[in-house]
């Protein structure tokens, strides 16, 4: 059986995407046991597995915690992310990576920008989003001067059962099933609702990242999103209607995030056209998933 390495990948979207993976692949997914910051660690890492494709999600998590260590946030993403690929050189890898990017990279674009491409400017507002453009281009240069290929997802906001409670969607179907099972007062507390975003289901998410593996052309960047813009006060509209309980809003300042995308929204016709790809779990489905998960959680 062929072996597929992931690099970060036992947090939310790797948990899915292991198995996605498992049905065509013996899989090895690493959490922080492996240190991508310690290129000794990464050699040692390939050597062992000896992997046919590998996917590179490791990652500072958040925005918010970028700009608290932006060394830290550069050490993983771009120096880690050179350390793995050293490693594949020098094991003579001659399979296809897939290098995981975000939607953060094109910073604060104007609704006449909307909906966002792959030829979009670039315009990072963090550490996180500026680790993420310049592995962009680590990845674009060692694919066209190394002997193995890589392609590049730049998946817009994905969310589901499974997310931790970190992420606002998340948080809100926490509190929600908290109220539900009647272990909080009726109150959320939520940051600013007027930002919009373009939303995709994590098992969506993980569906791309398998198909362009296959299918993705090698130095090539593609959206993963839906290609629908949503607000947040909207998404939580939906979830309050379907807890069925009257519930209050309260607006928490220190909830609002710094640097924040007031809008986003994405095409995914490169990707459908070249993979066809599309989302397939619709927002509704996600939602009722992540509450559900979130009660059995708590229960």
């Amino acid at each position: 059986m062929r072996k597929a390495l992931i690099v970060g990948g036992t947090g939310f979207v790797g948990a899915h995407l292991q198995r996605l993976m498992l049905r065509e692949f013996a899989v090895t997914a690493t959490g922080h046991e492996s240190d991508i910051r310690d290129r000794d660690q990464m050699r040692d890492l390939v050597t062992r597995i000896e992997p046919d494709v590998v996917m590179n999600l490791a990652s500072i998590t958040t925005v918010r915690e970028s700009f608290a260590s932006a060394d830290g946030t550069y050490r993983i993403g771009f120096l880690g992310t050179l350390n793995l690929l050293i490693a594949l050189r020098e094991s003579g890898f001659k399979g296809r990576m897939l290098n995981v990017s975000s939607s953060e990279i094109y910073g604060h674009p104007q609704g006449t920008e909307l909906p966002l491409t792959e030829k979009s400017l670039v315009r990072p507002m963090s550490p996180y989003a500026v680790s993420k453009s310049a592995t962009e281009q680590l990845c674009y240069q060692w694919s066209q001067s190394e002997q193995f290929e890589i392609i590049t997802a730049r998946p817009f906001t994905h969310i589901g059962p499974g997310q931790s409670d970190r992420f606002a969607i998340s948080n809100f179907s926490k509190q929600i099933a908290e109220i539900m099972l009647g272990r909080r007062q009726p109150i959320i507390r939520v940051g600013n609702l007027e930002t919009t975003r373009d939303l995709t289901d994590v098992r969506d998410v993980a569906g791309a990242y398998r198909i362009l593996l296959t299918k993705g052309r090698n130095g090539e960047v593609y959206n993963v999103c839906s290609g629908k813009e949503v607000s947040m006060g909207a998404v939580l509209g939906q979830l309050i209607e379907r807890a069925k309980i009257d519930i209050r809003i309260k607006k928490d300042k220190s909830l609002v995030r710094d640097a924040e995308q007031r809008r986003l929204c994405g095409s995914y016709s490169k990707l459908n056209k070249e993979t066809g790809w599309e989302p397939r779990v619709p927002l509704e489905k996600t939602l009722e998933d992540t509450v559900s998960q979130w009660l059995e959680q708590i229960k």
